[in-house]
C-alpha cells in the first residue's frame, strides 16, 4: 500500500480549509493504470464521478469531501489558498481533499485530466471564500460526514486512519 502524504491547513480567513482532517496524497497510486481512477472510486462508494480539470480560481466544497485523480498529463495545483502547498501531480496520483480544502489549477499540460468522485455520490456545492458563505459553510463543513471507505484502497487505506475524529 502505497504511503500517504498530508498536509494540513489553517482557515485563511477567506478559504475555510478543514479544521481537523487532513489532505491526503497519493502520488503513483495508479502510476501503472491510471485509466482504472475513476472505476476505483465508484468501486470504493464515491460517486457523482465526472472526469476533467480544475478551476483555475480557489474554491471548495463545504458539503463534501472530494477525491481527485490525474487520470492523464500534469499539473501543479495550489492546495489550501493563497499561502497553501503547491502540489505537482501527474498520470496515477491522486489527491483526498475534506471538505472545505481550498483548491485551484495554476498550470497543467494539454492533455491534463481529472477524474473527480464523492463519498455517496453527494452533489456538491461551489464555494469561492466570499464573505457571505460564512458562517453557514463552517457548520456546513463540520457536518460532513466521514466516507465509509477509501477511494483507492477501500475498506483499508490511510484515510480511515487518519479521518478519525
Amino acid at each position: 500500500m502505497n504511503d500517504a502524504r498530508l498536509f494540513r491547513f489553517q482557515d485563511d480567513g477567506s478559504i475555510p480549509n478543514n479544521p481537523s482532517l487532513p489532505v491526503l496524497f497519493y502520488p503513483g497510486a495508479f502510476t501503472a493504470q491510471p485509466e482504472k481512477i475513476e472505476q476505483s472510486f465508484q468501486q470504493h462508494g464515491w460517486g457523482n464521478t465526472w472526469q476533467g480539470s480544475v478551476f483555475g480560481y480557489h474554491h471548495y466544497h463545504s458539503n463534501t469531501h472530494e477525491a481527485l485523480g490525474v487520470v492523464s498529463g500534469s499539473a501543479r495545483l495550489q492546495l489550501g489558498g493563497e499561502e497553501g502547498e503547491i502540489l505537482a501531480v501527474k498520470a496515477g496520483d491522486v489527491c483526498v481533499l475534506p471538505a472545505g480544502t481550498g483548491h485551484k489549477c495554476l498550470e497543467a499540460s494539454s492533455d491534463f485530466r481529472i477524474a473527480g468522485a464523492y463519498p455517496g455520490g453527494v452533489e456538491y456545492n461551489l464555494k469561492t471564500g466570499e464573505a457571505d458563505e460564512r458562517p453557514y459553510v463552517l457548520e456546513d463543513i463540520q457536518n460532513v460526514p466521514l466516507p465509509r471507505q477509501d477511494p483507492v484502497y477501500g475498506e483499508e487505506g490511510p484515510l480511515l486512519v487518519e479521518w478519525k475524529v
